[in-house]
């Protein structure tokens, strides 16, 4: 049987989903309606709270042997049914073959390292893609289990992409030196709905044989490393799911990413290059 055990730890409280969807031109603009996670609800609803979006796993006050079990689903109760989204924050439309960015804001997990020193680093992202989702849809069935060439488990999905949670250019407005730094190295105007934050990204390209409706799996690995009082760590995992519209036609172009562009409205260059 397959479990993560989890173990008690001090830790921050940890608020990151994935705040929005954009569409990427081949020179690396974002273009196009804004789409969001099945769910969603905006931050200026007074019914809004980091509750309604975070899904933590193992959830908090889980007994600390058990850990992730096979019976968890990847997405928390809101978001387990493909097209369940909210009609004043619809998915996202693409073509296949189109590059996508699914933003995050960083919460100070990347420029803020010391408020979580039992943390190696801000952890890495998996991004996994099906044609056939299921509500019944289990995290230890699809993560690390599905793979790129779409041979693992049940084959019903693949991973899209992996990568570092941190982007290398992302950052939260405060006092700490990687903040600091980086609002150096990547000034920007502040613009809704970052404000004078940059929030982090993960940029890929959707597969070309796609067709009507492909859902993605973002999932957040974001471990405690070994101490001599944890010798076997502990894993802390956040998800979001989300749908997106397939429209006709296929973007088969190559990349030509311009330069300079304005922060608030660009992919990165090097994600993009690896698509």
């Amino acid at each position: 049987m397959n479990i993560l055990l989890f173990f008690p730890f001090p830790f921050t409280t940890a608020h990151s989903w994935v705040e929005q969807l954009r569409r990427l031109d081949l020179n690396g603009t974002m273009v196009g309606d804004v789409g969001f996670i099945r769910g969603d609800i905006s931050r200026s609803d007074p019914a809004f709270t980091d509750g309604r979006l975070q899904y933590l796993l193992p959830p908090s006050g889980r007994d600390a042997t058990q850990g992730i079990l096979p019976s968890d689903p990847i997405c928390r109760d809101t978001q387990q049914t493909a097209g369940s989204f909210n009609p004043s924050l619809p998915p996202l439309q693409a073509r296949p073959g189109e590059y996508i960015a699914l933003q995050y804001q960083e919460d100070g997990h990347v420029s803020l390292p010391e408020a979580t020193p039992h943390k190696a680093n801000s952890g890495t992202v998996f991004i996994y893609g099906t044609s056939s989702p299921s509500e019944d849809d289990r995290l230890l069935s699809i993560h690390h289990v599905w793979n790129t060439d779409g041979t693992g488990g049940d084959r019903r999905g693949v991973l899209l992409a992996s990568g570092p949670f941190d982007d290398g250019q992302c950052y939260q407005i405060n006092g700490g030196s990687i903040s600091k730094e980086r609002q150096r190295t990547y000034a920007k105007t502040p613009v809704d709905p970052q404000g004078a934050d940059l929030w982090c990204q993960n940029d890929l390209r959707l597969p070309k044989g796609i067709h009507d409706n492909y859902t993605i799996y973002w999932v957040w690995e974001w471990p405690t490393a070994p101490t001599d009082t944890l010798p076997q760590g502990r894993m802390e995992i956040y998800t979001s799911c989300m749908d997106i519209i397939i429209l006709p036609d296929v973007e088969a172009g190559v990349v030509s990413y311009t330069k300079g562009q304005d922060l608030n409205f660009a992919g990165i260059e090097g994600q993009m290059l690896i698509g």
